[in-house]
């Protein structure tokens, strides 16, 4: 059975930081590039972040780059993703995805078959 296990979420105020984990099990997390996507109230599911399978190549949104850094432990099956300087308009449920592909990246959702629950990120101003 596949399970994405998000965690790390929270209310947090702006300029402050967050360490997302992503739990991993059910398949082989370490052949897999792995996501992070956010979905704010009323808007539709937005790429954050993206590592290959052996985390040579990253993928950043524009919006985040510089002070998100996502990351991953093939050994604990675990991905992570660590967020500075948060800004009220990144206030979103944050979900961790599987993608197809080992080596490559894509940042439309549809390119990720196993998704987490998400978790809530909250940022006040």
């Amino acid at each position: 059975q596949v399970q994405l296990v998000e965690s790390g979420g929270g209310l947090v105020q702006a300029g402050g930081s967050l360490r997302l984990t992503c739990e991993a099990s059910g398949f082989t997390f370490s052949s897999r590039t792995m996501g992070w996507f956010r979905r704010a109230p009323g808007k539709e599911r937005l790429f954050v972040a993206a590592i290959t399978s052996n985390g040579n190549t990253l993928s950043y949104a524009d919006s985040v780059k510089g002070r998100f850094t996502i990351s991953r432990d093939n050994a604990k099956n675990t991905v992570y993703l660590q967020m500075n300087n948060l800004e009220p308009e990144e206030t979103a449920v944050y979900y961790c995805a599987a993608s197809q592909s080992m080596y490559s990246i894509n940042s439309s959702p549809n390119a990720f078959n196993y998704w987490g629950q998400g978790t809530q990120v909250t940022v006040s101003s």
